[in-house]
């Protein structure tokens, strides 16, 4: 599986923004895709996933209310929609894909990075 990440940018504090992420090669083999985040000096961390079967999301506790995945399983494509950003949000948004239930821990697979800056 190839998952290619777009959308990323330079935006100012409280605008939104939409990340893509591309699927291809084996992807009915995947359960689960989410996104992860790496901010300047700062571990990766888990920020939302999403079902492929039934849609079902989860989001870490910091960016739920500003953060919606969604998916178009006929474009293999998964979206993340960054409402009212925060100079905090600043990171390279890696998107990721799993066959099991690991999708916000150690996913399988995983793209490049897209970053998003946010200025103030």
């Amino acid at each position: 599986v190839q998952l290619q990440a777009s959308g990323g940018g330079l935006v100012q504090a409280g605008d939104s923004l939409r990340l893509s992420c591309a699927a291809s090669g084996r992807t009915s083999s995947i359960i689960a895709m989410g996104w992860f985040r790496q901010a300047p000096g700062k571990e990766r961390e888990f920020a939302a996933a999403i079902s492929w079967s039934n849609g079902q999301t989860y989001y870490r506790d910091s960016v739920k209310g500003r953060f919606t995945i969604s998916k178009d399983n006929a474009k293999n494509t998964m979206y993340l929609q960054i409402n009212s950003l925060k100079r905090e949000d600043t990171a390279v948004y890696y998107c990721a894909a799993d066959r099991g239930a690991r999708i916000t821990t150690t996913p399988d697979y995983w793209g490049q990075g897209t970053l998003v800056t946010v200025s103030s």
